[in-house]
């Protein structure tokens, strides 16, 4: 017998937003990380269920409507394991928004193409839409069949830059906050122009114009990180030029990638070598751009 949907009796009272049952639903591509973002719920006690049948979410919701069941947040993982995903998740899921004592939102992990061939490799695991090809040719399919999916999602969460413990750590802070949006993650990435250009930078800043300390004995050894080089570039007025005019275009910039939706931008800052000047700059950066709204800045330094 096929369950009931929720939210199709018209007996039951509305009850008050503040009281509302929070009622998650993770999906997305495969590789993306949703079994760390469910383990982050469950770590903030949510009532957590992975894989479960598309037909089994009007029961669980309606379960968790009541008040009597004590279940205030359960959070599902659903995806295209399930063989009737994506035929009956549409459907579902506009029903359960319908459901006044439920809080339902759905959050959906992408990745890039790489990082998911990537991570693939690492864990030798078999893409659950390519059994009999690449792996590259089931994510192709998947994206593809995913698109009406994405769109229907209340948030979109990008993975593509961020470890297991990175993912876990914002994916917690996002739920605690209640908020509709998560921060833009901002990756200031130092870089060596003999070792090529970051795959995944989407700004780009030639820093080879400025002083370069590898030319001073004193200096060759060390890095942008240490004192003595970052005193032997500030000596020059053209280096911290070169930092007020790239803050102030990236305070101007970053607020309008935030309203724009994305969840991450690398900005990639290169030299010759990557290991003085490039490294000297990312962190002036992430000290300058401290404090823009809706971005959380972090450092790497790839060749230093």
């Amino acid at each position: 017998m096929t369950p009931k949907p929720a939210g199709t009796s018209s007996r039951r009272a509305k009850i008050p937003a503040s009281r509302a049952r929070r009622f998650v639903i993770l999906t997305g591509l495969s590789g993306s990380g949703k079994t760390q973002a469910i383990r982050a719920l469950e770590d903030l006690g949510y009532f957590c269920v992975d894989n479960l049948p598309v037909l089994l979410i009007p029961t669980l919701a309606e379960l968790a409507a009541r008040e009597e069941a004590g279940l205030e947040k359960v959070a599902i993982v659903v995806d295209v394991r399930e063989r009737g995903f994506l035929s009956q998740f549409p459907r579902v899921y506009r029903k359960l928004r319908a459901v006044p004592a439920l809080h339902p939102t759905l959050t959906f992990l992408e990745a890039s193409h790489s990082t998911l061939v990537r991570r693939f490799s690492e864990t030798r695991r078999p893409h659950p839409l390519a059994r009999d090809r690449s792996v590259s040719e089931g994510i192709t399919e998947e994206r593809e069949k995913l698109s009406p999916i994405r769109a229907m999602a209340d948030l979109i969460l990008d993975t593509s830059n961020l470890s297991v413990h990175e993912l876990r750590a914002s994916f917690m802070k996002l739920v605690q906050e209640g908020s509709g949006r998560a921060e833009m993650v901002v990756n200031l990435v130092s870089f060596g122009y003999k070792h090529g250009v970051p795959l995944d930078a989407d700004l780009v800043f030639d820093v080879r114009c400025l002083p370069n300390p590898h030319f001073v004995d004193s200096l060759r050894a060390l890095t942008g990180r240490d004192s003595a080089v970052v005193r032997y570039m500030l000596k020059h007025k053209a280096t911290q030029a070169f930092i007020d005019k790239l803050t102030s275009f990236l305070k101007f910039a970053l607020p309008q990638y935030v309203q724009e939706g994305k969840s991450y931008l690398t900005v990639a800052i290169g030299c010759t070598g990557g290991r003085h000047r490039s490294v000297m700059l990312a962190e002036a950066l992430k000290k300058s751009l401290a404090g823009v709204k809706g971005a959380r800045l972090r450092v790497k330094h790839r060749d230093s």
